[in-house]
């Protein structure tokens, strides 16, 4: 995460101006609160604070972090997630993203010390600014609303990319997991709440499902990983249940003439397939 960010004071051209005490307090906050506004836009004003190790590694256990996975952390900090990635589950490259200049350097201090070769970059860069779609793994521990501000650059990366967060939420768009991580460190006891978020495939609009005997127009409205809608054959609708999304894969329910039809397979862009059926979107 990055240092708070405080801000200037007042401006040189008011210095010889006398005012009671009381409009010099009010201007006083004025000017600052227009110094932070300004500086919002390049400074991330949240408060550094290390995520302890043993909390590092269950979020990497929680994204299930391999060799196969490109993993970026965003608000570095001091490295120690980017580092843990490479050395401890052999991420195939990690970048560690901070805006802070002294954080990047003790990143770099802490990589010297560490086996870790060229698969770990760090980068003195704002994360809004930074393009990071390349990445199958994203770990931040940021406030609710700057994860907020990035949740539609998140919900457009690929479907299955894994999103772990520490001690704050996506808000409405609710976890796939979460866990309650106790650590002990430094002497100090205490515990991190981490939540999995895994970024759904987009499949709201209006498909149509062949199973072989018969063919459903589908009109599904989706929030997030979960879904719902309608299902119509002729002149006859029904409810689509139990919509779910993980990644690519999805799972939903049709009641068929009484009984439940449940359906699951993958989707692939324009085209849902499973076991014994296919659906494509309708234009």
């Amino acid at each position: 995460m990055d240092s708070a960010v405080i801000p200037g004071t007042m401006s040189p051209s008011f210095a010889n101006i006398r005012v009671p005490a009381a409009a010099a307090l009010l201007l006083s906050s004025i000017f600052a609160a227009q110094a932070w506004s300004e500086l919002s836009d390049e400074w991330l004003d949240v408060v550094y604070v290390p995520t302890p190790h043993q909390v590092v590694s269950r979020m990497l256990e929680i994204a299930k972090a391999g060799p196969d996975d490109i993993l970026y952390d965003l608000g570095s900090g001091d490295g120690r997630i980017a580092i843990a990635s490479v050395r401890d589950f052999k991420v195939r490259k990690a970048v560690g993203i901070d805006l802070d200049p002294q954080r990047i350097k003790e990143s770099l201090a802490n990589r010297a010390k560490t086996v870790v070769g060229d698969g770990v970059t760090f980068l003195e860069a704002d994360i809004f600014k930074t393009d990071f779609s390349e990445a199958t793994v994203v770990t931040l521990y940021l406030l609710n609303r700057l994860n907020i501000r990035l949740r539609p650059i998140l919900l457009g990366m690929r479907p299955g990319t894994r999103i772990v967060t520490q001690s704050f939420t996506m808000n409405e768009w609710e976890s796939d997991y979460s866990e309650k991580v106790e650590f002990e460190e430094n002497g100090t006891k205490g515990t991190r709440n981490v939540f999995l978020y895994i970024v759904p495939a987009h499949i709201d609009g209006n498909w149509t499902l062949d199973d072989g005997t018969k063919s459903w127009s589908l009109a599904i409205r989706q929030q997030f990983q979960r879904f719902e809608g309608t299902a119509t054959i002729g002149e006859r609708s029904v409810e689509i249940r139990s919509g779910r999304l993980s990644g690519a894969a999805i799972g939903f329910t049709i009641e068929i003439e009484g009984r439940q039809a449940r359906y699951e397979g993958k989707t692939d862009g324009n085209t849902i397939a499973g076991p014994g059926w296919t659906a494509k979107r309708k234009y």
